[in-house]
């Protein structure tokens, strides 16, 4: 038996509650009190209240010693608090509480009522209280952790300018990675104030799976689709910072809008109707190949200047040297654009987690790829600028997600950054982040198989995949898997740009 009190047209009731497993209702009547006690029934679930749509009949008396109301026995004989009715067809089969009172009655004067708060109010008005205190000291985290970003990202470019004619060798403008990178990042900030209300007015929300974390029930209704304001801001950054006849950028630029359109068709599927989750992983990965496939043969016939004059060179690092592929390389240019592309899919599971790694690794290859083709290192660092504006946004907690649209963007823009310059190895470094989500899907996958046919019944070993995921589950709030990520990736990216300088 538990106590509760129950507000009923201004005046309180102290009733006791017991479960019972047959849907019945304790009855009132109003016909003696119809100023305190409305004509409808009421359904406890629990801990809460909730009204009835169906007009329950009530039956009413007075205890003639204490002059306090007690229930009746109804037209059956059965006990007013323990009489069971059938529910209306629109109600749901639960089972009800009884209400059944034990306590006196205390009504109160409309004097002392509106002289005295009520303690149950106060209470909810605390809670209230301390929640926004606690969302608030929350989101700070997300604003704490994306402006320590920002700075690093800032003050290493700055210092990297500084000192990048002495490493390649070659006359570069002044703040020539840094001035793109500000640029493209003010104007994608400022795109997302504009975009972001437009689409949560259109009702293009993500689509949550039913298979993630329970947690994520509080992001149900958050636009997506943000790839469409930060992408090509940072596309069209990069053109006019390298200049409308560089052959490098302009071949990234389109591989990157390819993978956005592949993006773009699968969460059009997917806000269509709410039960939908888009393209087939099928139908999705094969677009993805045939989009690489095409990237390959156009390479084969581009002319892109470099410093070796030869096309098909992988850089290595010393002992190595230079590595000629041959017909190997657009096969491992299609294997780069299917990796990087589902890696960053697979990485925008966390608020912040994908574009905050996308920054630092489009950093890492900037410097990787300097010496070989500047312009591919404007472009890397304006990709770079254009998804720490679309943090702004997408910290925690997020106000807007990237989609497929800005994920397979994203990562085609890098395999394409890679292809154009050969500079594979440093990306599988800087890219760490992604290939550990990647590799952590396929761990699971296959010791579930193997498992199944071994021992009859599937077995894991992450709780779920991809791992962050994993990180929840075992308790790590959502902003320390984020910035844990985010060490990972800056000591990755500083590795694959020193990797990628000293290869060439």
């Amino acid at each position: 038996m538990c106590s509760t009190r129950l507000v009923l047209l201004g005046f309180h009731q102290t009733l006791s509650i017991s479960a019972s497993p047959a849907s019945t209702r304790g009855r009132i009547s109003s016909a003696s009190f119809p100023s305190i006690f409305p004509r409808r029934g009421f359904r406890f679930d629990g801990q809460r209240c909730r009204l009835r749509r169906s007009f329950v009949p009530f039956a009413f008396s007075f205890d003639e010693d204490s002059g306090l109301p007690t229930l009746m026995e109804d037209s059956n004989g059965a006990s007013g608090g323990n009489s069971s009715y059938p529910s209306s067809e629109d109600e749901d089969s639960d089972a009800d509480l009884i209400v059944q009172p034990t306590a006196d009655v205390e009504l109160r004067s409309n004097k002392e009522r509106f002289e005295t708060p009520d303690s149950s109010i106060t209470v909810a008005a605390h809670r209230f209280a301390t929640l926004r205190g606690r969302r608030k000291k929350r989101t700070q985290k997300g604003i704490l952790i994306s402006m320590s970003l920002v700075a690093f990202l800032l003050v290493f470019l700055l210092f990297f300018d500084w000192c990048s004619w002495r490493i390649v060798r070659m006359p570069l403008e002044p703040f020539f990675l840094t001035h793109p990178f500000t640029l493209s990042a003010a104007l994608s900030a400022f795109a997302g104030f504009i975009f972001v209300p437009i689409v949560d007015s259109m009702r293009i929300h993500q689509v949550l799976r039913k298979e993630g974390p329970a947690s994520h029930t509080s992001k149900r209704g958050t636009p997506t689709m943000g790839g469409l304001f930060f992408v090509p801001i940072g596309i069209i950054v990069a053109s006019i910072k390298a200049g409308e006849r560089s052959t490098a950028v302009s071949g990234a630029a389109v591989a990157t809008i390819a993978f956005a359109a592949i993006g773009l068709l699968d969460d059009l599927l997917s806000c269509i109707k709410s039960h939908n989750y888009g393209l087939p992983g099928w139908a999705k990965l094969g677009l993805q190949v045939i989009a690489a496939t095409w990237f390959s043969f156009w390479l084969d016939s581009a002319h892109i200047s470099t410093p070796y004059n030869m096309k098909f060179l992988v850089p290595l690092p010393p002992p190595m040297g230079i590595m000629y592929l041959g017909k190997f390389y657009p096969v491992l240019t299609v294997f780069c654009f299917a990796s990087m592309t589902n890696g960053v899919n697979l990485t925008d599971g966390l608020d912040g987690l994908a574009g905050g790694c996308a920054a630092l690794a489009f950093i890492g290859m900037s410097v990787a790829v300097l010496a070989i083709c500047p312009d591919l290192a404007v472009f890397g660092s304006s990709m770079a600028g254009a998804c720490v504006g679309f943090l702004f946004h997408n910290r925690y907690k997020a106000s807007v997600f990237m989609g497929d649209t800005g994920s397979l963007a994203l990562g085609g823009a890098l395999a394409a950054m890679a292809a154009l310059s050969g500079m594979f190895f440093p990306l599988f470094i800087a890219s760490g982040t992604f290939l550990v989500e990647v590799l952590s899907v396929i761990v699971q996958v296959l010791f579930k198989k193997a498992t199944e046919v071994l021992y009859g019944t599937r077995r894991r070993i992450f709780l779920m995949a991809p791992i962050h995921h994993h990180f929840e589950l075992c308790g790590i709030t959502e902003p320390i898997i984020v910035a844990g990520a985010y060490v990972l990736s800056f000591i990755l990216a500083i590795f694959a740009g020193y990797v990628g300088l000293f290869s060439a």
